[in-house]
Parts: C-alpha cells; sequence; structure tokens
C-alpha cells in the first residue's frame, strides 16, 4: 500500500510538471514558435540524461524522476507537433531521423533502473539525439531567415547549455568523462549570454530578464565550480540539479520574450 501510494503521488506531480510545461498541447503557430519546440527538443536530451545520472547518483531522486518523466513525455509531445508541421523535404527527413534515434535513446531510458553501466551509453544516445535536434532548429531558421528566428535560436539554445552543463557536471562527479565538455559548455553559454544582451539593449522586458539570466548565472557558475576531479558530495550533486533547472526556467521565459520580438 505504502508502494501504491509513493507512485500515486509521483505521477500526480508528473503531472503538475506537465500542466506547467511552456506551450503543453499546443500546435506550431508559425516559424519561431517552431523553432522555440525544436530548440526545445534539443534542451530536452540533455535534461533526460542529467536527470538519469543524477537518479542512479541518486542525486534529489524523486525529483529527479519527476523531471525525467516529465522530459520523456515532453519530448515525444514535441517529436509529433513538429512532424507534422515539417515545411520542407530536408526538415521531414531530418525529423525522421530523430524519431528513430529518440526510440533508440528512450528504450534505454524506459527499459532499466538508471544505473553507471548504462550511463556511458546514455550520454551518447543524448548527444546523437541532440545532433539532430540542433539540425532541426538551425534548418528552421534558414528558412524563416529573420533577425527575431536567429535570437529565438540563440537563446533557446542557452537552455539546453543550462542542461549540458548539469549532465557533464554529474558525468564528471561519476567518472564517466572528463571537464573539457564541461568546459565547453560553459564557454558557450557565456559568450552566448553576451550576444543577446547586446542584441537586447533597447528592448527593457528582454534586457530585465538577461539580467535576471546574467544573476542565475553566478549561482549556476559557483555551483559548477565546486567539483573535486570525480568525487563530489551528494549536497554539491544537488546544487547543480537545482540551480540547472533555475536558470532554464529564466532562460525559458526570455526565449518567449524574443519570440514575440515584432522583426
Amino acid at each position: 500500500m505504502q508502494r501504491f501510494w509513493s507512485m500515486l503521488t509521483r505521477h500526480l506531480l508528473v503531472l503538475a510538471l506537465l500542466a506547467c510545461a511552456p506551450t503543453a498541447g499546443a500546435q506550431i503557430v508559425d516559424m519561431d514558435d517552431g523553432i522555440n519546440k525544436a530548440g526545445r527538443l534539443r534542451m530536452l536530451s540533455q535534461r533526460i540524461a542529467k536527470a538519469y545520472l543524477q537518479v542512479g547518483k541518486k542525486v534529489d531522486e524523486t525529483r529527479s524522476r519527476m523531471v525525467l518523466d516529465a522530459s520523456i513525455a515532453q519530448f515525444e509531445r514535441h517529436l509529433v507537433e513538429l512532424k507534422g508541421f515539417t515545411p520542407s523535404p530536408r526538415m521531414h527527413g531530418i525529423y525522421e531521423d530523430l524519431e528513430r534515434s529518440w526510440r533508440a535513446y528512450k528504450a534505454l531510458l524506459v527499459g532499466s533502473e538508471p544505473s553507471r553501466e548504462n550511463a556511458s551509453r546514455v550520454l551518447v544516445l543524448a548527444d546523437d539525439v541532440l545532433g539532430l535536434a540542433n539540425q532541426g532548429v538551425d534548418e528552421l531558421e534558414k528558412l524563416a531567415g529573420t533577425p527575431r528566428s536567429r535570437l529565438v535560436n540563440l537563446a533557446g539554445r542557452q537552455r539546453m547549455l543550462s542542461q549540458r552543463m548539469a549532465v557533464q557536471y554529474q558525468a564528471v562527479a561519476w567518472g564517466l568523462a572528463p571537464p573539457s565538455e564541461l568546459d565547453k559548455a560553459r564557454h558557450e553559454f557565456v559568450q552566448a549570454l553576451n550576444e543577446l544582451t547586446h542584441a537586447s539593449s533597447a528592448l527593457p522586458r528582454i534586457r530585465a530578464g538577461l539580467k535576471l539570466a546574467d544573476r542565475q548565472w553566478l549561482y549556476f557558475e559557483t555551483a559548477l565550480d565546486r567539483y573535486d576531479g570525480g568525487s563530489t558530495s551528494q549536497g554539491r550533486s544537488i546544487n547543480v540539479a537545482t540551480t540547472s533547472e533555475q536558470t532554464l526556467e529564466v532562460m525559458e521565459q526570455v526565449t518567449a520574450h524574443f519570440e514575440r520580438l515584432p522583426y
């Protein structure tokens, strides 16, 4: 009976996460909405891997399981929408390939309990999905061909980087990866944040959002700095898990602001 109530509570919390998810259940309305959602697939490829490693390492396990379940469901929903939206034969091919890659990824995610033994494979499949999802976003940006579409893509990519930094941190802490990918993602995040700030100098709402992102980045960066060659404590890993989610939330809002630009 206790297990039943535990599973029911988890199920209800996942439903709550899905209900709060951006554009839950909505269809793609235009190219910039497509770029936003395609970019969200890019982010989810990494958020799923992050949550998988956190569950395997027992880092904030209950919440990490909820993030994993909700992210898988959101990925599948957006993938269906994007497959129905594809405005070119090349786009159609990209999303056919992405669907195949996603099936292999999902099979590993749901086939067994998260473990260190499977985590290396999860990281490889996450990057396969990321690469194809990124092709989809870039192709949509080219088809749209507006300054706004580029900014939506760039801001949306920050969401992915927030999750990639977290998954690479957990991978380093678990002895599964060197710190070079984490360092690379950190550099790219800071560089893009500076570019977005310059692009938004005359737009108060976006400028305020990016100031908040900059403040949040300080907390996240501090958490990322606190690893010691693969033996990080649970408390430090939880700080990374928490601050990565907070950074993601801020960048979701900033991306939405860029999507509503008039040019």
